[in-house]
């Protein structure tokens, strides 16, 4: 690919950029940026490990100069700011959507093919608003949640069983955060069902603390997750870059799938070159099923919320 842009120079987007530039999956990375010199500054230092790490890919930065991002096959939006004290969710929701829908309108304007993976919070709603302003096919604007919460989920369950991560095998459902829907019954070491090899008490528990996985960083750090974020998006991009149609949990517009419609929610699919080329649908037992129900509910009042803004009106 010739251009791949990451929109937002903060930890994640940084990230998200070194790896991508790590990976060679693209001539060219521009890293974005509002903030002077910022975005300019983390691609220089990045490019400069070039030799070291031996990569080929030009890393460059710039100061909210959409030009600079012209013919991009790919945009990633990390930009928002975080909840911080005192904040009211709708308050959040309204800061980060008019950024979310600035950028992507600026970005679509210099690269109207790009596919788009968004990365701000509150996840689910920030790619619906990013969907509203790219008045695109939905098949090319999703987003990141599912590849980071699968991530953790796997890394706990192998501390629990004291196996490699890599022969964990797994999947989520839901929205990104505590409605998460994870699914030990599709949870494998190897091919063996999680379930044979660590008792219900413990997996609820490893299922509780992914849902809460987030939150447990932002209590350790005083703010949120980078290096896991970036390497997630970063596996979304590589399997489009490359035509891997890999099978991941993606933030996914659902048309009548599982029963829901117009609603972006994390659910299965085929991540390939023309972004999500298929919706996978499971077959869910009545509690999962309820799980997944009550996640929708939640992530449908969070969208409502952005309707009420009016900020897609003509």
């Amino acid at each position: 690919m010739n251009k791949i842009t990451v929109i937002g120079a903060g930890n994640v987007g940084a990230t998200c950029a070194n790896v991508i530039a790590h990976k060679d999956l693209a001539n060219e990375v521009v890293l974005l940026d509002i903030k002077e010199g910022l975005a300019e500054g983390k691609a220089l230092d990045i490019w400069q490990t070039s030799s070291i790490n031996h990569f080929n890919t030009r890393v460059v930065g710039s100061t909210n100069d959409y030009l600079k991002t012209k013919g991009s096959g790919i945009i990633v939006i990390t930009s928002g700011i975080p909840r911080k004290p005192g904040m009211s969710r709708d308050d959040l929701i309204k800061t980060n959507a008019s950024i979310v829908k600035e950028v992507t309108e600026k970005s679509i304007k210099y690269s109207p093919d790009a596919i788009i993976i968004v990365v701000s919070n509150p996840l689910d709603v920030m790619t619906y608003a990013a969907f509203l302003a790219a008045n695109k096919d939905p098949h090319k604007v999703f987003g990141m949640a599912g590849i980071l919460d699968t991530g953790r989920y796997k890394a706990f369950l192998a501390n629990a069983l004291g196996a490699s991560p890599s022969d964990i095998h797994a999947m989520l459902l839901g929205g990104h955060g505590d409605t998460m829907v994870p699914l030990p019954r599709y949870t494998s070491v190897s091919g063996i069902p999680v379930t044979e090899l660590l008792g219900k008490e413990e997996i609820d528990k490893i299922v509780d603390r992914t849902r809460k996985g987030g939150g447990e960083l932002v209590s350790l750090m005083g703010t949120s997750a980078w290096y896991a974020p970036g390497a997630a998006v970063s596996q979304m991009v590589e399997a489009i870059v490359d035509n891997q149609k890999r099978i991941f949990p993606v933030c996914a517009y659902l048309n009548g799938e599982y029963g829901i419609k117009k609603l972006y929610l994390g659910v299965p699919v085929k991540l390939g070159k023309g972004g999500v080329e298929e919706i996978i649908e499971i077959s869910l037992n009545a509690d999962e099923k309820k799980l997944l129900t009550s996640s929708a509910e939640s992530v449908k009042k969070v969208m409502k919320v952005l309707d009420d803004m009016n900020l897609f009106e003509e």
